[in-house]
């Protein structure tokens, strides 16, 4: 007759619930005060009003708020409101109008603002404070304080007492600010400042990679920066405050635009020579203390003449600037040296100067050992992607380039260098003399490809000058060979292709990139002597072809076949047949099959 009673007995510590015990509280004791207008809160959560009453009661729901049995009533035995309004209401920016959410508003004639609203707006209501513990630890709240029910982010129920703090409604004593503290005061409480002093950084003893280079004028005793004009936007107009960092050697290229060019031809100092050299540069960054010590002049290579207006025509106007810095490690700069090169200018409306900045580090060497230096490579061994494909002729090792044109779209002296992988076109306008045709014929193919005309090819982008195995000879097609029967025209190159056949080679963890071969294709028009233009547009692109093999994929790990036998008697001609082949004069392959069968036996009728 006991066993019924033990189930049940067991069934009922089985059902008793886990929270009955004392767990601790995602909340501390006591808790932050909580923004107007919300419940309290708890670490890492934002608890949520429960939907049912806000206070249990053996583990019943029913409110504190007002008077309960055994349990100290709020004064007057009435509704204690849970955030009164402030006397100061902050959010009432409207005259005469409710403000929507503004529980201190007194236009709104709301006695329980928080009825009517769905929150009260910061500064409407006086901060709360909470403090919660586990609901499952609360059998029979007997607070004098209102008390809630909240769940939090994690679906936990919160049992939360509101305490009476007036402390949290006031701030602490208003300090007095005088000049003997205001600085003080400023540093503790401020943040940065958007303006910060020169002096309390000192400059570096020393330059570092990629640090401007401090130059100082000495006509107008002015410390400032070595500029490297870059081209900004679409029209790629020139930049002048671009800075020039410290070993950072960079070619760039931008394009100024002249309204009036014959006024800017004597006044735009960005056209006159003597701008770009009319300072000294610091050795040291350090160096503005001692500046006497620590200047080292601009050296002008070569002469360049000021901007002259003549006529219709605006002479020595700059159109590159080369630099050439020689450093000492952390001796700093040793030597600097400028070149020029100069242009004329039509006067026209909306004129344009291409220009060309040019910045060349080298380490300050003997002349002779820096002139026997090598070129620096474009890959060891393999190509690498962006660096120039090494070109031959004779003994002297270059760069393939194409054609680079002026702000007026004329051919320019300089040109792109072809960098590896990358596939590229540019074209400009070659201005033609009156001559024969083989006279015409000879300066477009040097215009198209440059000089020295390339003649092998860099294998790798490692190879050596001195070793003829290395390289590889260009294939070229010129007009020649396409020329059958013309005998009063003239054959023009006026399109040149390079293409580049290259493939990845080693191993495939690290592969290496080669160049497999090379063609100069030339792509000529046929022009009658008597109608050669002015002007003939040119054009030069190369592209390179990817011809790697890959290998075929290693072969894997043979897969098991599994297979699953559809025959009842299947285990048993296996036993037999193993123990016929290797298991003879054993008992156990007959001695399975009478034991399943006694086994069937057994379970028949009794």
């Amino acid at each position: 007759m006991c066993a019924p009673w033990l189930v049940l007995l067991q069934a009922f510590f089985l059902m008793s619930p886990e929270g009955a015990w004392p767990q601790p509280s995602s909340s501390p004791a006591g808790s932050a005060p909580t923004p107007p207008g919300q419940g309290p809160t708890t670490p890492g959560s934002t608890p949520q009003p429960s939907d049912g009453p806000e206070t249990p009661r053996a583990l019943t729901e029913s409110s504190t708020a007002g008077p309960t049995a055994g349990t100290p009533s709020a004064p007057g035995n009435r509704t204690v409101d849970l955030f009164p309004v402030l006397p100061i209401c902050v959010c009432d920016l409207t005259r005469g109008t409710c403000d929507v959410n503004c529980c201190c508003d007194r236009d709104c004639f709301l006695l329980h603002p928080r009825t009517v609203f769905s929150f009260c707006l910061p500064g409407s209501v006086r901060s709360s404070s909470w403090v919660c513990v586990d609901n499952s630890l609360i059998f029979r709240s007997n607070s004098p304080f209102p008390t809630r029910v909240f769940i939090d982010s994690n679906g936990i129920r919160q049992f939360c007492v509101h305490v009476n703090n007036s402390k949290l409604n006031y701030f602490q004593k208003l300090p007095k600010v005088d000049r003997t503290n205001f600085q003080a005061l400023a540093e503790e409480f401020g943040g940065k400042a958007f303006i910060s002093s020169f002096e309390s950084h000192s400059p570096p003893p020393f330059y570092k990679a990629g640090d401007p280079i401090v130059t100082y004028f000495s006509k107008w005793s002015v410390v400032s920066l070595l500029r490297q004009p870059a081209s900004v936007g679409p029209g790629g107009l020139c930049a002048d405050s671009n800075p020039a960092g410290f070993l950072e050697s960079k070619h760039t290229t931008c394009t100024r635009f002249f309204k009036n060019l014959a006024s800017s031809c004597s006044l735009d100092p960005a056209l006159d020579a003597a701008s770009y050299s009319n300072f000294t540069v610091l050795k040291v960054p350090r160096g503005v203390a001692d500046l006497q010590n620590m200047m080292v002049p601009v050296t002008v290579v070569s002469q360049a003449d000021s901007p002259l207006l003549s006529g219709n025509t605006c002479q020595n106007v700059v159109s590159q600037v080369m630099y050439e810095i020689e450093t000492n490690g952390t001796s700093g700069i040793q030597r600097v040296s400028v070149s020029f090169g100069q242009t004329n200018l039509t006067i026209k409306p909306d004129a344009s100067l291409q220009q060309h900045f040019i910045i060349h580090f080298k380490q300050a060497f003997e002349r002779s050992a820096a002139a026997s230096l090598p070129s620096p490579r474009s890959g060891n061994p393999g190509y690498l992607v962006g660096k120039p494909l090494l070109a031959l002729t004779g003994d002297v090792s270059h760069s393939v380039t194409l054609l680079q044109s002026q702000g007026d779209g004329a051919c320019s002296a300089q040109r792109h260098k072809v960098q590896f992988g990358v596939n590229a076109m540019s074209g400009c306008k070659l201005r033609l003399r009156k001559a024969v045709c083989s006279h015409w014929q000879q300066e477009m193919y040097q215009t198209l490809h440059g000089s020295p005309r390339p003649e092998h090819v860099a294998i790798f982008g490692n190879a050596d000058p001195g070793q003829k195995g290395h390289w590889t000879r260009i294939l070229h097609r010129n007009c020649n060979v396409l020329a059958k029967n013309c005998t009063s025209c003239c054959l023009l190159p006026v399109s040149l292709e390079i293409q580049v056949l290259w493939a990845y080679v080693g191993l495939q963890s690290n592969p290496q990139a080669h160049v497999s071969g090379t063609r100069f294709l030339y792509q000529c028009q046929s022009v009658r002597d008597s109608q050669l233009p002015i002007g003939v547009p040119l054009t030069t692109l190369v592209t390179f072809v990817d011809i790697t093999q890959k290998p075929e994929p290693p072969r894997g790990q043979p897969g098991m076949d599994w297979k699953l036998p559809f025959d009842f008697f299947f285990p048993f001609k296996v036993a037999f047949s193993r123990g016929v082949d290797s298991q003879k004069g054993s008992i156990f392959p007959i001695l399975t099959p009478c034991l399943l069968i006694l086994w069937v036996l057994s379970l028949g009728p009794k």
